[in-house]
């Protein structure tokens, strides 16, 4: 638990700044942060990062995470995202034929996946901080009181698992649990005058539950790879995907959800 404590501290004190700043810092720190966690993905499926399928997805991912200031940049190249992503999936089915079947159509496959789980996550980090900073805070808050109280309140009350095949040790409690700190986190929000309590409410228990979803998904990857963490990098967390893993889920629809309904 000391060490849980040390290292958050830490990684608040270099993620945070980045954050308020914005702007190309926060570009190329999440360039940084998507390579890492492509590494630790790639790793499972036994993938290379300082290969051609691997270098190939970390420059699309990295196409993808451009925010939305730079479409000049695709205007400059006469292409948009989803044409990259086309052309890079030829690339890959062309490599599958080259290596001659040892970069198979599963592992051209998982990368096409890679790209697109981590290209667009990460793109709605970019793009939710640049539209309004408080709602990439709120996105933090709600999902680190998901977390804690999942598992607090799963470890003092729980009884039915949630999903042992995925996960042992999640309790349909714990995940109630998690929803009902959430909640409760989202509220002080309303405090500021941001948005009405119960709207909030009711779209903290949707990110909660697609969080905690987005968590059971690296949990399933992990257990089909046989690994523990996705890697080492934070001690007493593992690694860039156990931390990121609900949010990959959370951002892309807190900004679908904010900007549908015009509440940015």
């Amino acid at each position: 638990m000391k060490q849980r404590i040390i290292t958050a501290v830490i990684a608040a004190a270099i993620f945070l700044p980045i954050v308020i700043i914005g702007g190309l810092p926060l570009v190329l720190f999440t360039f940084l942060l998507s390579a890492v966690g492509l590494f630790e993905l790639l790793r499972m499926r036994k993938i290379k990062l300082l290969s051609f399928p691997g270098l190939l997805s970390l420059l699309v991912i990295w196409l993808f995470i451009l925010p939305n200031d730079y479409q000049t940049f695709f205007t400059f190249i006469h292409l948009t995202k989803m044409e990259i992503g086309l052309f890079a999936a030829l690339l890959y089915l062309t490599y599958m034929v080259a290596s001659k079947n040892q970069f198979s159509i599963d592992d051209a496959a998982f990368s096409i996946l890679a790209v697109i789980y981590m290209g667009v996550g990460f793109h709605f980090f970019i793009e939710v901080g640049d539209t309004k900073l408080w709602l990439l805070f709120y996105s933090l808050f709600i999902i680190w009181a998901t977390d804690s109280g999942a598992y607090f309140i799963g470890r003092a009350f729980g009884r039915r698992k949630l999903w042992p095949e995925i996960s042992p040790n999640k309790t349909v409690e714990g995940a109630i649990g998690g929803i009902v700190c959430a909640v409760i986190v989202s509220v002080l929000f309303s405090a500021f005058g941001y948005i009405e309590w119960y709207i909030i409410a009711v779209i903290t228990i949707i990110l909660s539950a697609f969080g905690q979803i987005g968590d059971l998904v690296e949990s399933a990857l992990k257990r089909h790879y046989e690994v523990k963490d996705s890697g080492k990098l934070l001690p007493g967390h593992g690694g860039i995907l156990d931390r990121f893993d609900s949010l990959l889920f959370v951002w892309p629809l807190l900004y679908f959800i904010f900007d549908a309904f015009s509440l940015i």
